[in-house]
This record gives C-alpha cells, sequence and structure tokens, in this order.
C-alpha cells in the first residue's frame, strides 16, 4: 500500500501526529518567524460538510497557531460554492490564500483577492500550463516559471486593496525553479513600493 489516509488510522495515532507536527512549528514560532500555517488542500478535496469539519479540526488541533486554507479544486471557488466557502473562512477567522496559477484545470483556483481575516496571502505559483498537472516531476520543474512585468503588475492594484483591508499581508512566491522567486519577489516589492 503507498499511501495512509488519515480516515484509515486510529485515533491515538492522528493526535501523536498532530503533536509531532505542532512540536515542530515551536522553534520557529518561539523566534517569531513564524506568520501563519499554510494549510493547501489538495485537488480531490471537494466542497462539503464534512471538509468544513476537517477543516475546523486542523483548526482546534493548532489553537496556538493561526492558519491559512489554500484550495487546489476549482469548486470551491465557482459560482454555485465561491460566497459559501469565503464566508465559511470569514465565520471562523481564517485567511484566505489568494493564488496566481495556470487557469483551466480543475486544480486551478480563480486568481481572486478575497480577505476573509485580518490576514492576507498571495502565493504565486507561476503560469507553467505545462508541468501544472503532470505526474512524476520535481516541484522545481512543477513550477518552473518566470513571471513578466506585466504579469506581475496585474496583481499590484489587488495586493494593494488586500494590504488596505488586513493587518498583515504574506506574499509567498512558490516558482521555486533558480532563482525566478526571488527575481519575482523583488520586482513586486519595487512595484508596490
Amino acid at each position: 500500500k503507498t499511501n495512509v489516509y488519515h480516515r484509515e488510522m486510529p485515533d491515538e495515532l492522528v493526535g501523536e501526529l498532530w503533536r509531532r507536527f505542532e512540536r515542530a512549528l515551536l522553534p520557529l514560532d518561539s523566534m517569531g518567524k513564524l506568520g501563519v500555517v499554510l494549510f493547501q488542500f489538495p485537488p480531490w478535496f471537494f466542497p462539503g460538510f464534512a471538509q468544513h469539519e476537517y477543516i475546523l479540526e486542523c483548526k482546534e488541533r493548532l489553537t496556538q497557531y493561526r492558519l491559512a486554507i489554500e484550495f487546489r479544486n476549482n469548486a470551491w471557488l465557482n459560482e454555485k460554492n465561491k460566497k459559501q466557502s469565503l464566508d465559511f473562512l470569514r465565520e471562523n477567522d481564517l485567511p484566505f490564500v489568494c493564488v496566481d496559477e495556470p487557469q483551466g484545470f480543475t486544480s486551478s483556483v480563480p486568481p481572486i483577492a478575497e480577505v476573509t481575516s485580518d490576514i492576507s496571502l498571495v502565493r504565486f505559483h507561476g503560469r507553467n500550463r505545462e508541468t501544472w498537472e503532470k505526474r512524476g516531476i520535481t516541484p522545481a520543474e512543477r513550477f518552473d516559471y518566470l513571471y513578466t512585468e506585466e504579469e506581475l503588475q496585474e496583481w499590484v492594484p489587488r495586493i494593494k486593496r488586500l494590504a488596505s483591508e488586513t493587518q498583515q499581508l504574506h506574499i509567498l512566491f512558490n516558482n521555486c525553479r533558480d532563482d525566478k522567486a526571488v527575481v519575482n519577489a523583488r520586482q513586486i516589492r519595487l512595484m508596490l513600493d
């Protein structure tokens, strides 16, 4: 068996895994270097009551930390579910992770900038359509993308609005091939100054 799923494990083991995860966060937290704990849910995590309950369980198990929620299934933000999904995050004070990523896939979330908490996050994954859902490649290959200035400029008004509506804003570049994330982070910083 190649995968072990949460629902298949005994409660004691699940509890122990959560305790170990929480302990692993302590060094960053104690040094004041932990903004939020980002929970990126997989493409097969569809909207529904059980999924809402699981997100709340994650929050309850990590009470001393702030969680941020990133969806990787467009059903969460389609016409039918967008309001309910964002309202759920707002009602539970969970930051929504705004993303920039290739569009047109089930795992593609639209590039919307919504505030659901006093913290906002924007995560740039790149726009490499050829590798977005390709299997058997490294993260560096999947996120091999250098944003153009024009592509970054699309986000400047959104980022400024998010910053004006929240107490903290984190901008993360996940286009992790070579120095592309650093180059793009520097570019957007200059655009925002």
